[in-house]
């Protein structure tokens, strides 16, 4: 198993940056696919971006390409996700995911951390 914690999310104003983290501790970081998804109230939970268990491949949502990248630090046990140019429609709960086996956004996703609020102004 995995344990999935997520910081760093906040208010912001559109066109403003965040990084998020997502700290894993239980077994080997390494050896998942991870990713972030995100949920906003009255929508249905959303893709946002994956990474191999490498980090050399990663996959990104439409909405979210050319502003946003996940990377992750093996040796660190962290997952990241720098977001810029942040929009109001970015405005969700982050959640950073790890599946055992496979990646990208048709993966099963077995575990889940509680999320990081995200909030940008207009």
């Amino acid at each position: 198993q995995v344990q999935l914690v997520e910081s760093g999310g906040g208010l912001v104003q559109a066109g403003g940056s965040l990084r998020l983290s997502c700290a894993a501790s239980g077994r080997t970081f390494s050896s998942y696919g991870m990713g972030w998804f995100r949920q906003s109230p009255g929508k249905e939970r959303e893709f946002v971006a994956a990474s191999t268990r490498s980090g050399a491949h990663t996959d990104y949502a439409e909405s979210v390409k050319g502003r946003f990248t996940i990377s992750r630090d093996n040796a660190k046990n962290t997952l990241y996700l720098q977001m810029n140019s942040l929009k109001p429609e970015d405005t969700a709960v982050y959640h950073c995911v790890a599946a055992s086996t496979g990646w990208g956004i048709g993966a099963k996703y077995d575990y889940w951390g509680q999320g990081t609020q995200v909030t940008v102004s207009s």
